[in-house]
């Protein structure tokens, strides 16, 4: 087999002398490089032209640009954790928002409760008040009447008719309870007792006490007699009855913690007296 001749090119006489000249670039093999985007892919073109054929077409190389890709998928996530930071701050916004309206509607409960706190300590405090005018004024009463009533202490109880039945029945009672409202037999309030004594011998009585201060005929506290009705507080208005019974005392329905007892009348002294009987 014959090797390959190899063609031999004669040298010019100045090739081995280096020139002081850039060397010039060859107008017939020039690059044109273009840069396009195909399917989101950055690439650029290489077209050469050959330097044997002035109308040929130019070879097309596409090359594939790995930095600029990678740019783009940091701008991807850049902007996945903008989306990312931007949900977050939007849940805390709502987290803070539900709190503030939480704490809203505690703070409106508190005032309720404070306001319901302050109007019940109000109320016990007008409670209170009330009551300590009335006890000045009972105070008052005793102090006024003291010595009417110690008058009367002599008077003696008669042995029998008609005052004689209430007193007995009145008595009957004492140790039953004390009831606002109760009308008995074994639970009274000061009026249902009287009433419910006088009814024992034919007497109809109003029920409340403000009505039996104005019943019958008025008395001075210095002239009273067994069977009298002694009434507390104003004619007409009266807060409390009771009975004379003699020797300086009285039977009364006096209260939830006393119950039905007989009282010493110097002890309590009375606004009035009328007689029934």
């Amino acid at each position: 087999m014959k090797e390959p001749l190899v063609p031999v090119v004669p040298m010019s006489h100045t090739a081995h002398i280096r020139s002081h000249r850039k060397p010039r670039r060859n107008a017939t093999s020039a690059i044109a490089v273009r840069a396009g985007v195909a399917g989101g892919v950055l690439s650029m073109a290489a077209a050469g032209a050959s330097a044997s054929a002035s109308a040929a077409e130019p070879v097309t190389q596409t090359i594939e640009l790995p930095t600029l890709t990678a740019g783009l998928s940091a701008q991807v996530s850049q902007s996945a954790a903008a989306t990312q930071q931007a949900a977050a701050n939007y849940e805390l916004r709502a987290e803070r928002d539900a709190a503030a309206a939480k704490a809203a509607a505690e703070a409106k409960k508190d005032l309720v409760e404070a306001k319901e706190k302050a109007e019940a300590k109000r109320k016990a405090a007008e409670a209170a008040r009330k009551a300590a005018a009335e006890r000045a004024t009972r105070s008052a009463e005793r102090a006024t009447l003291s010595a009417s009533a110690s008058a009367s202490t002599s008077v003696s109880a008669p042995a029998s008719g008609s005052v004689a039945t209430v007193i007995a029945f009145l008595k009957a009672q004492v140790g039953d309870a004390y009831v606002m409202g109760a009308t008995g037999p074994n639970a009274w309030d000061c009026s249902s007792l009287v009433q419910a004594a006088y009814k024992q011998v034919g007497v109809d009585l109003p029920r409340v006490s403000q009505d039996q201060s104005m019943a019958g005929t008025d008395v001075p506290l210095s002239d009273i007699q067994v069977g009298d009705i002694l009434y507390w507080g104003g004619k007409g208005s009266a807060y409390h009855v009771g009975v004379y019974i003699g020797d300086g005392q009285y039977l009364d329905a006096a209260n939830p913690s006393k119950g039905v007892v007989v009282q010493d009348l110097s002890g309590y002294p009375a606004s009035g007296a009328v007689r029934v009987l």
